[in-house]
């Protein structure tokens, strides 16, 4: 019988239409481009999970966090780790910035268009068009 899926979490923090992504350095999804995140503790709320490891990866503390998006994400042949992802827009202050910590490496600011020409997991690249045309339409 198949594991049950691992909580996991991530963080979108956006700033004049860019959007902060890290480098992942360790599996899932090492050496893509991602918004913050990681895996639950135990105990921890989704929203929960979404703040501290934006914290740890970027140093970035942030406030608010909504639920924008969830995924099933079940691994590939050589990943066969599966997670059910929670995305949360978050706001923190402007005047910060992304220092990379943890498992996180070149922290960055990024349009939609650059993003679409990055190593990314697609669940980023559809937050990021789905973000960008709420706004566009205002």
């Amino acid at each position: 019988m198949p594991a049950s899926p691992q909580a996991a979490s991530s963080a979108i923090l956006e700033r004049d239409g860019r959007f902060l992504l890290i480098r992942r350095t360790r599996p899932p999804s090492a050496d893509l481009f991602a918004f913050p995140g990681g895996r639950a503790e135990p105990g921890e709320t989704p929203d929960q999970t979404a703040l501290r490891e934006l914290r740890e990866e970027t140093g970035i503390a942030a406030r608010n966090p909504v639920l924008f998006a969830t995924y099933d994400l079940n691994g590939d042949r050589d990943d066969t780790r599966h997670f059910f992802l929670s995305v949360f827009r978050v706001e923190a202050d402007e005047d910060i910035e992304a220092v990379a910590n943890d498992d996180a490496a070149d922290p960055g600011w990024y349009t939609v268009e650059e993003i679409r020409h990055l190593p990314v997991p697609a669940s980023v690249l559809e937050c990021a068009e789905r973000l960008a045309a709420i706004q566009k339409d205002g």
